[in-house]
């Protein structure tokens, strides 16, 4: 991997008078964006489901594959983010290196990927904050951390790097603290004796439930890591994207190791994937979260409440992300002429504000928790959004073989490209592959049965046709074609902010 280092100014290159976007975000920042952007009830909470369904190997197994492609798409995201960095991020590379239409849909699914998950991690902080107020109501709970996110969002952009930050510090440690008492319990210095490698023999382990368990886990995993590529959004606003990109994008391999691969290896090294306790790890189940059962064993009478309380800052946290990634490409597609003009207003701060505001009513469908139960509209929240990561991912992979492809086209020298991914052109193809398998095989199970499961399947494939219809709606209105490689733009991405 080539890091060719070139500072770049603190402000923002503006052709207007009015305000811009700020640089706010520094590399610490960046670095615990990358580090936690991804942690979350998919390891705190679902890595129990994920073993107990595939057995110890077959979890690890599919951890692992979704952890390489997702290395693959951040170091082709990092490619694109050092040489380009703009807030608009996915639809931005798109529109200019494949197609204006590819650009506008990706820009759209995006926003309303991350619009619809403000709601759905409000309703989950609902759920968890009933495990010490249970007769407390709802629509205050969601009324209190919506008025939080956009707190942390609507002073500046530091805001909210500080805010994740600690948020990321907070999972980061627990980890940390997890895995040295888990190696402590495996080796018998800690909660009684040692375990070594005897859970990983017993029954049909370490792969449990055949090819399709495996690839079940597998689809599960790619929800697990949905996030990481926010990075590219905040290098819009990074004081200096071509030396913090890439210090936090090489974080990502030692985040998929530490984080996944050695805390799964070591749940399933001290329960057994037979443990049944391990399949009713959710947001109403804290109790049995695969963590919580880890501590518990080793004699700490407080786990459950501190692993409720980690779990709730990593839901905030992710509402927070999504907050501020989600109305900063919703700035950038009216900054672009995709959106409505007044999204693309900037305050004095440097905030969208407008663009806020109407990410932010989006986020208030959580109050529909009190009226529905919170968990049924955390699940149907969650739906909604469905594969949008993953055809975020999926475009990712496609603009950054199209601007390496251009990029040599039109004669230019790799060399000068601040900071080059590795195995190009395996790693997005190998990326893209592999998001093809997630999207398709999202709800394989309603087409093993009798009879097919339409409403599974209506669930699980909704977000594709939505997608189809914004992408080629709009390549109908517009005439739009794919840019020829010797045409693709390479200036940088204007900051033409509209006045407040």
């Amino acid at each position: 991997m080539q890091d060719r280092s070139n500072r770049t100014p603190s402000t923002t290159t503006n052709s207007t008078t009015g305000p811009s976007l700020k640089k706010g975000l520094r590399a610490r920042h960046m670095t615990m964006i990358a580090l936690g952007g991804s942690i979350g009830t998919g390891l705190f909470l679902a890595s129990g489901t994920a073993i107990s369904t595939a057995g110890p190997g077959g979890a690890l197994l599919a951890y692992a594959a979704v952890g390489i492609m997702v290395y693959f798409l951040m170091t082709s995201l990092g490619e694109l983010a050092t040489f380009m960095p703009d807030s608009g991020s996915f639809n931005t590379y798109a529109a200019r290196f494949v197609d204006p239409a590819l650009g506008f849909a990706m820009g759209w699914n995006f926003w309303y990927n991350w619009a619809v998950t403000i709601a759905a991690e409000l309703a989950a902080a609902t759920v968890l904050i009933k495990y010490w107020f249970p007769d407390s109501s709802s629509m205050l709970w969601s009324l209190l951390f919506l008025v939080l996110i956009f707190a942390l969002n609507i002073l500046s952009v530091k805001g909210y790097g500080e805010s994740e930050y600690w948020f990321a510090i907070i999972k980061v440690a627990t980890v940390i603290i997890f895995l040295t008492v888990g190696v402590l319990m495996i080796f018998g210095i800690m909660g009684g004796e040692a375990v070594g490698f005897s859970n990983f023999t017993i029954g049909d382990a370490p792969f449990h439930g055949g090819f399709f368990a495996v690839l079940g886990v597998f689809m599960a995993a790619g929800f697990s890591f949905q996030g990481t590529e926010l990075i590219g959004v905040a290098a819009g606003e990074s004081e200096n994207p071509r030396e913090n990109v890439p210090r936090a994008i090489r974080q990502v391999f030692w985040r998929i190791l530490i984080f996944y691969i050695l805390a799964i290896t070591v749940i399933s090294l001290i329960i057994p994937y037979t443990h049944p306790n391990l399949l009713k790890g959710d947001l109403e189940n804290i109790g049995v979260s695969p963590f919580t059962l880890v501590f518990e064993k080793a004699g700490l009478a407080i786990a459950a409440s501190v692993m409720n309380a980690v779990i709730l800052t990593s839901v905030l946290s992710a509402g927070n992300s999504g907050m501020y990634a989600s109305s900063r490409v919703l700035y950038a597609l009216a900054r672009d002429g995709k959106a409505p003009r007044f999204l693309g207003k900037l305050n004095k701060r440097g905030i969208p504000m407008n663009a806020l505001l109407v990410t932010t009513a989006v986020g208030m469908l959580a109050f529909l928790a009190s009226l529905f139960g919170d968990g049924i509209v955390y699940t149907w929240l969650l739906n909604a959004s469905g594969m949008c990561g993953f055809i975020t991912w999926l475009g990712i992979a496609i603009s950054h073989y199209r601007f390496r492809r251009a990029y040599v086209a039109q004669g230019r020298d790799l060399s000068e490209l601040p900071y080059r991914a590795r195995w190009f052109p395996f790693g997005p193809i190998f990326a893209f592959a592999l998001c093809i398998i997630v999207i398709l095989g999202q709800n394989y199970q309603a087409f093993t049965g009798d009879q097919i499961d339409w409403s599974g399947v209506l669930v699980a494939y909704l977000s594709l046709p939505l997608f189809l219809i914004l992408w080629l709606g709009y390549k109908w209105i517009k005439k739009t074609k794919v840019v020829p490689l010797q045409e693709c733009d390479f200036s940088p991405a204007e900051s033409s902010d509209i006045k407040a």
